[in-house]
């Protein structure tokens, strides 16, 4: 690719800017810098896998994220998939219990419903608070803090005396695993390279879409010792995130621009520049001070050295900019429509529909939710969703555009609408009769 080419994806970065909160989100606008003249020299051209660009374009640095073992990048996501798992595990997994909490808190149903909704705000409003900090502050400290605010919360939505504390308790579990989202994306987008982002990013997706239909199932079986249980259990999930965070997860961001534009990546052959046939000097890794990644204080309250850091209140400019772009947001807001809308509404009803059965047999009718998501995930998704990206750049002349993934969902799409017309005909019928 030409100086050229990367001008103009630095143009369209100028509209989004660079954050954790679209970090992946369109793919191919990745955080870009166009070498200064007197560095250029020193970037022994782009680095390609089959012909097609390299995104984002590796180092010969062994702090780079990019360079790790494939056992500590995927340990990193099982940590972060984990996280995301508890971003919806937190708001369905206390449905089976809403009978005890209705008459525990002397509530009304619709004020029981509402225990789901308000941890669900937390969800929402928490990435464009945490996602400029960042890129400010790095993704481990925010995970940390994040997860321990959870946990805090969790508790005191355990020990909660009135439905006021208790309700306050559950919008601080939303804003404190939120981080989950926006953050937990960028690191995918921080260890894995575009091409293998559809395997990763699926699994990633994977994990919140089983959090929502894992956590009613396991919720109805924690009813069975006491609604207050269920939190309990969430806690030690989360104090057990913690531990994992404070131990195995590494800083992931890195200053990209600044590293290429200091360092190129050695070659035995000066003709090639195929990723799969490079050998990498990591000798000259040492050749700056900067402190990055795994070098960085283990609590780091500090910015993040060699990056573009970010007012605390562009991700919220940089959300609102995101309305330009009526495909961003048509396809967002189908996603959120028929699978988050429709899900919980189905969720937060079971209890009122199937009053007969005990909580442990309501969790259980979510088994089939959860089968299709991991049907879903194998046949639409992952890795057919890389194979079919690289044959389809291949045939576009190794010119990878987002529009690529596109193809999968359309199945999807059908699959879904016929079930669900399916669905709908066998439940008329019952009424009938």
């Amino acid at each position: 690719m030409t100086m050229a080419a990367e001008y103009d994806e630095s143009k369209a970065n100028k509209v989004l800017g660079t954050s954790a909160d679209h970090n992946g989100l369109l793919d191919g606008i990745q955080e870009k810098a166009t070498l200064n003249h007197e560095n250029r020299e020193n970037y022994e051209g782009e680095l390609t896998k089959n012909g097609a660009r390299l995104q984002p374009q590796p180092t010969a640095d062994p702090l780079d994220p990019l360079n790790w073992s494939s056992f500590k990048k995927h340990l990193i996501l099982a940590i972060v998939m984990w996280k995301y798992f508890l971003f919806t595990y937190i708001t369905t997994t206390t449905v089976p219990a809403f009978p005890q909490i209705q008459t525990q808190y002397t509530i009304t149903y619709a004020q029981v419903n509402w225990t789901v909704a308000i941890p669900a705000l937390g969800l929402a409003f928490g990435p464009l608070f945490w996602s400029s900090l960042a890129d400010f502050y790095g993704r481990r400290i925010i995970f940390i803090i994040g997860t321990i605010i959870a946990l805090v919360a969790t508790i005191g939505s355990a020990v909660a005396s009135s439905y006021g504390g208790y309700m306050a308790a559950r919008f601080f579990q939303g804003f404190g695993v939120s981080p989950g989202a926006t953050v937990g994306m960028a690191v995918v987008g921080d260890l894995f390279f575009e091409y293998e982002r559809g395997q990763k990013l699926g699994l990633w997706v994977l994990a919140i879409d089983a959090g929502l239909l894992v956590g009613p199932i396991i919720g109805g079986f924690m009813d069975l010792v006491s609604s207050a249980w269920i939190d309990w259990l969430t806690a030690i999930l989360f104090g057990a995130l913690l531990v994992l965070e404070l131990a195995f997860m590494s800083e992931t961001l890195y200053p990209r621009n600044l590293m290429l534009s200091r360092r190129s990546i050695s070659t035995r052959d000066a003709s090639t520049t195929d990723i799969e046939k490079l050998g990498r000097n990591r000798s000259n890794a040492t050749d700056t001070n900067l402190k990055r990644t795994k070098e960085l204080p283990f609590i780091n309250f500090k910015p993040v050295p060699g990056m573009r850091h970010p007012k605390p209140w562009d991700s919220v400019i940089r959300f609102i900019l995101t309305f330009k772009f009526p495909v961003v947001v048509i396809g967002v807001f189908i996603y959120c429509f028929t699978w988050y809308w429709w899900v919980l509404s189905i969720i937060t009803m079971i209890p009122a529909a199937y009053v007969q059965y005990p909580p442990q047999i309501q969790g259980l009718l979510f088994l089939g939710l959860l089968l299709g998501t991991l049907f879903s995930e194998i046949f639409c998704s992952g890795r057919l969703s890389d194979w079919l990206v690289l044959r389809l750049t291949k045939r576009n002349n190794n010119v990878r555009v987002a529009e690529m993934r596109l193809w999968l969902a359309y199945p999807a799409a059908l699959l879904s609408a016929s079930e669900l017309l399916s669905v709908s005909t066998w439940c008329y019928e019952l009424m009938v009769l």
